[in-house]
């Protein structure tokens, strides 16, 4: 599909782009997520700087990005394991 142009506001600042078309709704629910994410911190802390409220935000989303990266290295992990277990089974059965 082809590429199209958007405009994204995060942190009240414009943003113009260009995106793929069947990429337009993920870039715009992630926009909406770090403006949701900039406005919880501004109510909660006492942080009103938008570089820093960014930060946080910037912070807050890596983080999980690496958590989840970090479970799925992990299961790949248990299902390797599984799967030798199976191989192992299976030669032991047809060696018979």
């Amino acid at each position: 599909m082809g590429e199209i142009s958007i405009k994204i506001t995060i942190a009240d600042r414009v943003y113009p782009l260009k995106v793929n078309m069947e990429e337009e709704e993920i870039v715009r629910r992630a926009a909406k997520m770090i403006n949701e994410r900039i406005k919880d911190y501004q109510e909660n802390y006492a942080v009103r700087d938008k570089q820093d409220l960014l930060s946080m935000s910037v912070l807050h989303y890596a983080t999980a990005a690496l958590r989840v990266e970090n479970k799925v290295q992990h299961q790949d992990i248990a299902v390797a394991g599984k799967v030798e277990e199976l191989d192992n089974l299976l030669n032991g059965f047809f060696s018979k």
